[in-house]
């Protein structure tokens, strides 16, 4: 398949520009020579099988793996920077992951969930909480239509639950990026189609999306721009109208395929 490293966006800054990151974790290379560009404000797919190295470029991007510089033509650049504070990427760039669900098996209240996010922490512990800060996390909740499980704990919220609220956590800094890994694992329809729908209001609030997933159907309506990910590597990247096709995602996924798209939602039978 051809790569499309991509180009900012004409009048948007680059939000990341990769260039020959290589990323290792011990003998085995997980990111092999990625390269490129998606600018502020995109809603992009990032679309692969498991195993692909999907949230292994998330893990990069959060600086929990690093690459090696010393690969020609190295480029690593966040938000315009090559040497950023971990902290101030997180206010910029909001992360909701499964790992990140993971560590939340304790008797936290939604709205402390929320509230952990100024601090990126996993809970409150001995944090000072501000009024404006309250105030903040109130209106996330009510925006993602969430208010009545502020005061539930997240032991006793199914995932569907827990991942809304989880997305309120990274949107309290109001960063211009949310990056979503593999965000509807575990989810039932019901929870799906809610989810779907929290995802397609921040994007049309003028929140960017990245959306890394193997499932074509989490790709909502707002997305326009689709990067194909397989072992390690971005192989083809371009609009998602000429990527998500039958042939395409066939070779992708090694199973026949057809697509059927349905009021740009893209949907596969046939396997």
């Amino acid at each position: 398949m051809r790569t499309n490293t991509g180009r900012p966006r004409k009048g948007r800054f680059p939000l990341l520009e990769f260039s020959g990151v290589d990323v290792w974790q011990g003998t085995k290379r997980v990111l092999n020579s990625i390269s490129v560009t998606i600018s502020e404000g995109e809603h992009v797919a990032i679309l692969g099988p498991n195993g692909a190295g999907k949230s292994s470029f998330v893990r990069t991007i959060l600086r929990e793996l690093y690459p090696d510089p010393d690969v020609p033509g190295f480029k690593f650049r966040i938000l315009n920077k090559d040497v950023w504070d971990v902290f101030s990427l997180r206010a910029s760039i909001g992360i909701v992951s499964n790992d990140l669900q993971y560590t939340y098996t304790r008797d936290v209240t939604g709205r402390d969930v929320v509230l952990s996010g100024f601090f990126s922490s996993i809970g409150l512990f001995n944090h000072e909480v501000t009024p404006a800060m309250e105030r903040k996390a109130d209106a996330i909740l009510r925006f993602l239509e969430i208010e009545h499980l502020a005061d539930r704990p997240m032991t006793a919220l199914s995932s569907g639950e827990s991942r809304r609220l989880l997305i309120g956590r990274a949107l309290v800094h109001d960063p211009k990026t949310l990056i979503l890994d593999e965000p509807t694992n575990s989810l039932d329809l019901h929870a799906l189609h809610t989810f779907r729908q929290v995802i397609r209001k921040v994007a049309r609030s003028g929140t960017a999306v990245i959306l890394v997933t193997h499932n074509v159907h989490d790709i909502i309506p707002e997305i326009s721009r689709v990067i194909l990910m397989d072992e390690g590597r971005f192989i083809q990247d371009g609009r998602k109208e000429e990527l998500l096709t039958g042939t395409i995602l066939g070779q992708l996924f090694q199973v026949p395929v057809r697509v059927h798209e349905e009021e740009g939602w893209y949907y596969l039978t046939g396997y």
